[in-house]
């Protein structure tokens, strides 16, 4: 029997308008790959790396119905008049490296940090950067890196 793969798409709604943008670029990935996906939103940037964190405690106990092979992060952050937008930005990467690497995460990161809306979604949009599809292709190139070093879950 083969196994079919499936990631999880974890996505910051604070900027609706982009986060759907790079849900698509994502999603779009994943179809052509013929991998299964599920999406969860959470309020911000900051949010990510503990759903994903409820989602590998989840696999652990077998408490939930699925199990992710891979990962993707998606959301945005914008440069505002305080310093807030630095500390959003380096606690979130330094989580989600940190969950890579604890856990052996196949993860794809598609956090934007831009200096204004209009860059951030000229990033995320499917016609122009996609920033989403890249996230998504990344987490790919991870989930077969391993698979070829034999650790995926059980």
């Amino acid at each position: 029997m083969t196994e079919v793969s499936r990631v999880l798409i974890v996505e910051a709604s604070f900027y609706p308008d982009i986060a759907d943008e790079l849900a698509n670029g994502a999603v779009a990935v994943l179809a052509a790959a013929g991998i299964l996906h599920d999406r969860i939103e959470v309020p911000g940037t900051f949010e990510v790396p503990a759903a994903i964190r409820y989602a590998v405690h989840s696999m652990e106990f077998h408490a939930g119905s699925n199990d992710y092979n891979g990962f993707v992060a998606l959301g945005c952050v914008i440069r505002g008049e305080t310093d807030h937008y630095d500390h959003i930005c380096r606690e979130t990467s330094r989580a989600l490296m940190d969950l890579t690497l604890k856990y052996s995460l196949a993860l794809g990161f598609g956090i934007l940090t831009c200096d204004t809306r209009e860059q951030a979604f000229s990033r995320a949009a499917v016609n122009q950067t996609n920033k989403g599809a890249n996230a998504a292709q990344a987490c790919l190139r991870m989930m077969e890196i391993k698979k070829h070093l034999h650790l995926n879950h059980r």
